[in-house]
Order: C-alpha cells, then structure tokens, then sequence
C-alpha cells in the first residue's frame, strides 16, 4: 500500500522526481522532498499540501554525507519514520572521452555514485533497525547497453545496478526485509539533457528527445506500482522507455 507511506525523494525539485512526490502524495503517501533549489521544492510542496496531501523539504546535495543524513531526520521528525528512499539525483553532461571533459566526469561520479552510496548510508541503519525499507534507485538504460559520448555516464549507471542487486541480496541473507527497486529509463522529458556542456552530443541527444520522449509521469507510474506491492515481494528491475524508441 502506498498511503501513510513515508517517502524520501532526491533529485525532487524537477522531471521524474516531481512527478513522483506528486503522484505519490495523491495517492496518501507522506513526501519528503530534497533537492538544490529549494524554491523550487517549496513551490512543489505547496501545490501538493494545496491539494490535501502531506510533504515536507530540505535543500539537499546529495553529495554531503550530512545533508542525506538530515533529510532522513526530518522525515523521521515530521512523519514520525521512513519506508522508502528513492534515490533519484542524477546528472548526465555526455561527451566523447576524447573531449577530455573531467570536471564533467568526477561531477557524474559525485552525483550518480556517490549521491546513491550517500543516500543508502543515511538510511540503512533505519531499515536494518526497523526490518523493513524500500530503496528505489533511477538508473538508465546507459546502465544496461554502452552508448557512445557516455562511458562515464554509463559507468555511473552500471554502477547503480550493481549496487542495488548487491543489497537486495544481502538484505535477503541477512533477513532485513529491505526491498530494492532499480529503474532504467530510456528517453524520458526532463531537465537531464540541460547538463551537458558538449555541443554536438546535446544536439544529438535533443534530436533523440523530440523524436522520442514521453513524460516524466510515465516513470513516476512504475515507482508507485514498486512501492504499492506485498511487503513480502519486491521487483527489483524496470526498464521503462516510449514504445517506439529502438532503444
């Protein structure tokens, strides 16, 4: 059951995460949304206690180890507990490795990665202590096949799977009852393509988009089915894209 959940979101401000907390919220869940742009968490929160449901905000960076912990604190402090953590941040500026754009990549490996190992590690004593939790992650398709232009990206990516088949296993043996859901979109509207500083992938990327990108609802769809199963069942793998992308 999703109502009188309560429910972290990261990467909240915009794109799939908004459209989660919002989907979730409607739907009785008790949101708490992070992000960096706190006006635009505010807004969002608004709109949802306008419409009756109950959230709450944090600025969050999810590379601060502290302020994935806080954000855990206030969802424990304003709902009284935690049952999932949907670790949603992430930031995708491709570009060929011959471009030799690093910044960009030690940013994806701060964000994509460490912002996931953050997430968890701020949680995890809760729902070991609980035993019970839900971590949903948003990978990508770049997680599952290698694309050129995203070798980091996509090594980010593959990394999230890894991780999550890792402690939905261990949580299993060790009788936690954590479950585990890993997303892969594939072109989905949101302000992803805004990242990258490389202007021939962006282009190229766009392109991709228009031709192919359905809303941000579509994916928040399939978090609500994760989190709405049997406690006693998890499915741990979506791949989710427009029907009529090759992929």
């Amino acid at each position: 059951m999703i109502k009188d959940k309560v429910v972290i979101i990261t990467g909240a401000s915009s794109g799939i995460g908004e459209a989660t907390a919002k989907l979730l919220a409607s739907k009785g869940a008790k949101v708490v949304l992070g992000a960096r742009r706190e006006d635009k968490l505010k807004q969002i929160v608004d709109e949802i206690r306008k419409g009756g449901g109950q959230a709450a905000y944090q600025e969050l960076d999810v590379t601060k180890q502290s302020d994935n912990d806080d954000i855990v604190k206030l969802a424990k402090d304003t709902f009284a507990g935690v049952d999932v953590m949907y670790l949603n941040a992430g930031l995708m500026p491709n570009s060929p490795l011959s471009a030799l754009k690093t910044d960009d990549w030690h940013q994806m490996i701060d964000v994509n990665i460490k912002g996931v190992l953050n997430g968890v590690a701020a949680v995890l004593p809760t729902f070991i202590e609980q035993k019970s939790g839900h971590v949903i992650a948003t990978s990508s398709v770049a997680g599952l096949k290698a694309y050129p232009d995203g070798a980091v990206y996509g090594g980010t990516k593959w990394f999230v799977r890894d991780f999550m088949e890792v402690l939905r296993m261990e949580s299993a043996m060790e009788g936690t009852n954590i479950r585990t859901t890993t997303i892969y979109p594939a072109a989905i509207n949101t302000e992803l393509l805004d990242t990258i500083s490389d202007k021939v992938t962006a282009e190229a990327m766009q392109n991709v988009y228009k031709q192919y990108g359905i809303s941000p609802d579509r994916i928040a769809n399939v978090v609500g089915f994760a989190i709405d199963q049997p406690a006693d069942t998890t499915i741990n793998e979506f791949t989710v894209g427009p029907a009529n992308q090759p992929w």
